[in-house]
């Protein structure tokens, strides 16, 4: 008996889908930014003094730096 050519060929994927993404990408996203929010109101709340007191307007840059990497991250969500 012959066989048919009809079921032997390979199913083809396309190379543009990708992935999901893991479980803790989304928590880990939504985190960054709130945790980047929140340092820059309690520097603005607490008159400059935390959350690290010292290093005065750094605080902002670091709340906006944490806040944009979690920003960044949205450009990965699938």
């Amino acid at each position: 008996m012959a066989r048919s050519d009809k079921g032997d060929e390979p199913l083809e994927q396309s190379q543009g889908e990708q992935a999901p993404n893991p479980v803790w990408f989304k928590p880990i996203m939504l985190g960054l930014m709130i945790i980047g929010l929140v340092w820059v109101l309690v520097f603005y709340l607490s008159g400059s003094r935390f959350p690290i007191p010292g290093i005065d307007g750094w605080n902002i840059v670091i709340g906006f730096g944490i806040a944009f990497v979690g920003f960044l991250m949205t450009t990965r969500w699938r």
